[in-house]
């Protein structure tokens, strides 16, 4: 990855933007190990110490791990993915709650914001899923289902509220991958009803169909 040599003025705050833009353009992705300081000091033409404060900060925003004797990997894409992952860790009934939080009121916005065009690629999204389901890609269907929802909180047309959910789409995914194994269970949940009532503009049943369906995935997890 050519990493452009940096100005003389602000060292820091330009590596640490350099850095992230890697990771954020997927140049590093999640679990990558980055090259090791004596590297990114020759690439971007300043010092070892410089590099070391600029992957100081990454590390203490979240989007950095240091790992002594072993280096240096991605833990998140940005500074809001980095906090929540400290916030919800791997715990799965954490981030279905997160999920609950955010997802409920991203279907309540989206019935009275979305527009036409919002609504064809929801349905688009949602016959990929459920294709994605039908043909047994398990994989597929847990980003695709990640993806689904969020777009369903970007009708919303809040920046904010998608900028959160944003952060948290590791974990989402993760979720949904974690909550896919039964069969049955997952059978039952075709989101066909929550497309619908956004459609329809009905705030209430749209945020209802959203807490349906993941109140029955964290009383899943309760139980585990």
């Amino acid at each position: 990855m050519p990493l452009a040599t940096t100005r003389r003025a602000g060292l820091v705050d330009q590596v640490i933007d350099q850095l992230r833009e890697a990771v954020t353009a997927g140049e590093w992705p999640i679990g990558h190990r980055i090259p090791t300081e004596p590297e990114l000091s020759a690439q971007l033409g300043v010092g070892r110490n410089t590099v070391r404060e600029a992957v100081r900060a990454l590390a203490h925003t979240g989007i950095l791990e240091v790992r002594q004797g072993d280096g240096t990997y991605v833990r998140a894409t940005s500074e809001v993915s980095g906090a929540i992952r400290r916030l919800c860790g791997t715990e799965l009934r954490e981030v279905l709650h997160v999920r609950r939080l955010l997802e409920v009121e991203g279907a309540r916005l989206a019935a009275t914001a979305r527009t036409e065009e919002d609504v064809a690629e929801l349905r688009v999204l949602l016959n990929r899923r459920d294709t994605d389901w039908d043909e047994g890609r398990l994989d597929d269907f847990a980003r695709s289902d990640a993806e689904f929802h969020q777009v369903v909180v970007r009708c919303g047309h809040n920046g904010l509220l998608l900028e959160l959910y944003r952060g948290l789409m590791e974990a989402i995914t993760a979720s949904v991958a974690s909550t896919s194994d039964n069969p049955e269970h997952a059978e039952m949940i075709r989101h066909r009803e929550l497309v619908d009532a956004i459609e329809a503009r009905d705030a209430d049943r749209s945020a209802a169909e959203a807490a349906g369906f993941l109140d029955e995935l964290i009383a899943r997890a309760e139980d585990l």
